[in-house]
Parts: C-alpha cells; structure tokens; sequence
C-alpha cells in the first residue's frame, strides 16, 4: 500500500532535503525516493522525540515533593501505579531490588512507543512505529541491552553458560535451542509491534475510504443524502480512533513488560 507523503514530511524535506541528499551521496548511499531523502516515519520519530522533549522540560519544571501538580501525579503514575503496571513496578516484579538501574532505558523506550503509537491518533500525523524499521530498531536496542545486562551481571563466561542449561550432558542440545530462541525475541519484539501499529492504521483508512464513497455518491443525488450518509464518515472513524488509542496503550506496556522480563532472565542468579 503506497505511503501518503504528510504536509509536515514534506515541509522537512524542502528544508532539510537537499542537505541529507548531499551527505547520502558522499556516504555513497542512495535513498529509496530520492525526492523524499527523509523518510516519513524518520520525520514522524523526530517529532515524537521534539514532543517527549518538550513534555519533560514541562515537568521538570514544575516537579514538587510538598505541593505535586496533577501533571506531575499522571507522569508518577507511569513509573508506579496501585494496579502495579507501571515501569518501575515491572521491573521490581522481574529483577528485584536492581530495578532503578534499568528505569532510564526501559522507561525511555517504553515512553517513546507510546508516544510513537499515539501520534498516528491525530490528523495530520501518522505512527512511526507504523513502519516495520522503528519497531526493528526498539528491539535491536531491547536486545542488545539485556544481553549487555547479562554479561555485564555475570561476566561473559557465566553468561553463556546458563544457554547450556544445568545437565552438562545435555548441554550440545540445548545451547543452540537457547541462542535461537534468545535470537527471535527480536522478531517477536518487531513483529508484535509494527503488526498491530500497521494492521490498525490500514483498518482505519479501509473503512473511512468506504464510508466517504457513498456520502459523496449521495451529494451528487441530493444535498440531503449527502448530508445524512455523511454522518457515518463523521461518526464511525471515532471508534476506529478509540480502538487506534487502545492498542497502543497496550503495545506500549507490551514493549515494557518484555523487556523488564528479558533482563530479569538475563541477569537472575539462578538459570
């Protein structure tokens, strides 16, 4: 399905275009559209991190421990909440009392899917995480953080060894079955992702395309047919938003609770 190129990625590209092109060309790399040497969905995660940005310096700014303002107690409630779902409250259920050390990466991430997920939400803006490179990227960085953790808990030696299992004579069977199935969480992270992201955004335009058909349809009839058929396009795309917003809530904790777990596994004392 073609990719409809956004005011805003165009806007980027008349500015910033002929700069990327000049610096592509000398890294002897040659962009897939080179009248769109930004890619959308670079210029959709540039704005994400302008927006996370911009929200932090906001809180920092008016951060309280006597007199907490609501924005402050919703952001609190990312880290820890009394259903337990929060990032910190994640990782203290799945690596114990190192949890604070893992809040910056795990938080950073998990803040940057969300935020990712729900741009795709507002008009005029479209998901980066729609684009099967973002989801890769996350998971790459997922990946070779909690291996990282794992060499770093136990040294790369002890780390390896827990892929062997504890009966050495089963160890040539189960070495490679680990490696493979430490390796596909990758797949998993960024399938998992970019699906739901990709699948949700393709519904919503599916069926706004077939709502918008017959109003038009109805207007060239009478003004009237058209304004009573133009009240599904109006109405329907609301539940489809509704359902946009979900699932990225529910990726999002998805894309923190795997990761908590993985370094959990990679860095527990006993495998």
């Amino acid at each position: 399905m073609e990719e409809h190129v956004l005011g805003i990625t165009k806007l980027v590209n008349h500015l910033l275009g002929p700069l990327v092109l000049s610096v592509l060309h000398a890294l002897r790399i040659t962009p897939d559209n080179p009248e769109l040497p930004v890619p959308q969905h670079v210029v959709m995660g540039l704005v994400v991190l302008v927006i996370a940005t911009f929200v932090a310096l906001f809180l920092r700014s008016r951060l309280s421990v006597e007199k907490p303002v609501a924005t402050q107690q919703v952001a609190e409630m990312f880290l820890t909440n009394p259903l337990g779902i929060g990032i910190r409250d994640l990782l203290e259920e799945n690596t114990g009392h190192h949890a604070p050390q893992y809040i910056a990466f795990v938080g950073t991430i998990s803040v940057f899917v969300l935020l990712s997920n729900l741009l795709g939400a507002f008009p005029f803006f479209a998901s980066p995480t729609g684009n099967v490179s973002v989801p890769l990227g996350c998971a790459i960085l997922t990946f070779l953080y909690f291996n990282w953790q794992g060499i770093r808990h136990h040294g790369i030696g002890g780390y390896l060894k827990h892929f062997a299992g504890p009966v050495w004579w089963l160890s040539p069977l189960i070495f490679p079955v680990e490696i493979i199935s430490t390796s596909a969480r990758l797949l998993s992270l960024t399938v998992r992702l970019w699906a739901n992201i990709f699948a949700s955004d393709m519904i919503y335009g599916i069926f706004l395309s077939l709502l918008v058909g017959p109003a038009l349809w109805g207007w060239t009839k009478t003004p009237v047919l058209g304004v009573i058929l133009g009240v599904f396009p109006a109405i329907v795309p609301l539940a489809f938003i509704g359902l946009h917003i979900f699932v990225s809530i529910i990726q999002a904790y998805v894309f923190t609770i795997l990761p908590s777990v993985y370094i959990g596994m990679a860095t527990a004392e006993e495998h």
